[in-house]
């Protein structure tokens, strides 16, 4: 399941920075006593009673601004919330209650969101001070006094929190239904390409709106496979802020792919692979994700022999990380080759599910240290007693070995494309996870 989403959003220079960076336990957040000093969203994870969340810092919301940079902060504050599974509004409370607050907390109204407010700058341990009460006023709920300096309350301001997480269970589905999260840049065609799957190969089809995050789950079914699509496209509407929406949409994608089996990252043919692209790759990578590369829009490139074979090797030598992800051409637009999208989808999720024998590891072990022997130091070599596979979705594979230091990560890599030579696992990552067992015999 995808980890919740925590906002702290409020007025300029309420202490939203200080309370991050005690929450993260380390200084991410610039903190200056100058509004404004915080621009864009700054996000990290946090755990809170075994319970992972993002946890995101935002510039301050000023109603009334028309500096433009206070208005694309209050822009950046505003996508924040709309992505968020819980809200802290933060407020000062030597300041006491401010127009700016007031109007603050009828935009977090509309949200229907759960909405914590965290009165800052309560630094005498002891009795409520009685100037916290009037935050009452702001018809929010129960008020939480911290002090983000000193780090007063954030224990129960962390509880409060975590009562509003979605239920672990909550946007689950039945193993069968193969979850695919449609990720890329803003304007790279996600939902467009979505529309032309529904359009094309419709069964059954319901919209429904996510459960935990501004995304919408469309279930389909094609022949006797099941499959929700994640759109996370909602990100471009209202904005002509482009650096600032893109850079924020990479969140937006991060949950998308926590939920997800597989991710078809979009690719704009016009572009290539963007910085942007990168990240979002990168981070379905880390998550051990399996994945496709579409490079969408192919229908505007001017093609010549060899094109197609020329562009497929730049996009894997940009995400030279991802080189067992197969790319796919296409054009959500005229529906270019987007029929092929259910059969590869299914292949690479099959593949991130197979399970190879312990006996069948072994024997290619074998095969593998007789063809290059495993690395030496000091006299010492690398032994390998045996390979078993502990998981999938990735596989994942434990190798027991005499010497940590002495497996060096280009074996490795060998071993891994061993692995992909005589077994496939096509589309997925693949991990090690490494034990010293030093009175095994050994089968190099």
């Amino acid at each position: 399941m995808a980890k919740p989403v925590v906002a702290v959003v409020g007025r300029p220079n309420v202490g939203k920075s200080t309370f991050f960076n005690y929450i993260a336990g380390r200084r991410i957040s610039i903190v200056e006593d100058t509004p404004g000093v915080t621009r864009d969203r700054i996000y990290t994870e946090v755990e809170w009673r075994n319970r992972k969340f993002t946890l995101i810092d935002t510039g301050g919301i000023e109603p009334y601004a028309e500096d433009k940079i206070l208005q694309q902060m209050k822009r950046q504050a505003e996508i924040a919330v709309e992505t968020a599974d819980v809200i802290v509004f933060m407020v000062d409370a030597k300041d006491g209650v401010t127009a700016s607050d007031k109007e603050v907390a009828a935009m977090l109204r509309k949200t229907n969101k759960p909405v914590v407010v965290a009165v800052n700058k309560v630094d005498r341990v002891g009795e409520t001070p009685p100037e916290v009460y009037e935050f009452y006023n702001l018809g929010l709920g129960d008020l939480m006094p911290i002090s983000s300096i000193h780090g007063l309350g954030m224990g129960d301001l962390l509880d409060e929190i975590y009562k509003y997480f979605p239920q672990k269970d909550e946007d689950e589905y039945d193993e069968d239904v193969i979850k695919i999260a449609v990720v890329g840049k803003p304007n790279v065609g996600k939902s467009s390409l979505i529309n032309k799957i529904l359009g094309e190969e419709r069964v059954i089809v319901s919209d429904i709106p996510g459960t935990t995050r501004d995304a919408i789950d469309t279930f389909v079914e094609n022949g006797e496979d099941k499959y929700l699509f994640i759109d996370t496209a909602g990100i471009r509407r209202k904005s002509r802020i482009t650096e600032n929406i893109e850079r924020y949409s990479t969140i937006r994608s991060w949950t998308a792919i926590e939920r997800a089996d597989v991710c078809l990252l979009l690719i704009d043919a016009a572009d290539g692979v963007t910085e942007q692209d990168t990240k979002i790759a990168g981070y379905a990578h880390d998550q051990g994700k399996a994945s496709i590369i579409v490079v969408n829009k192919w229908d505007l490139v001017e093609k010549s022999t060899g094109t197609l074979e020329e562009y497929r090797k730049a996009v894997l030598e940009k995400l030279g990380f991802m080189t067992y992800a197969p790319v796919l051409f296409i054009s959500a637009l005229t529906g270019q080759r987007v029929n092929k999208l259910y059969e590869l989808i299914k292949y690479v999720s099959n593949q991130a599910s197979f399970r190879v024998s312990t006996g069948m590891l072994n024997d290619l072990v074998n095969e593998a240290v007789a063809m290059v022997q495993p690395p030496s130091d000091k006299g010492k070599r690398l032994k390998i007693y045996y390979m078993t596979q502990s998981g999938i979705k990735p596989p994942t594979f434990v190798l027991f070995i005499n010497d940590m230091e002495l497996m060096h990560y280009s074996y490795e890599r060998y071993l891994e494309n061993q692995l992909r030579k005589n077994f496939g696992f096509e589309g997925t990552p693949i991990r090690f996870i490494h034990r010293e067992r030093d009175k095994e015999r050994s089968i190099c």
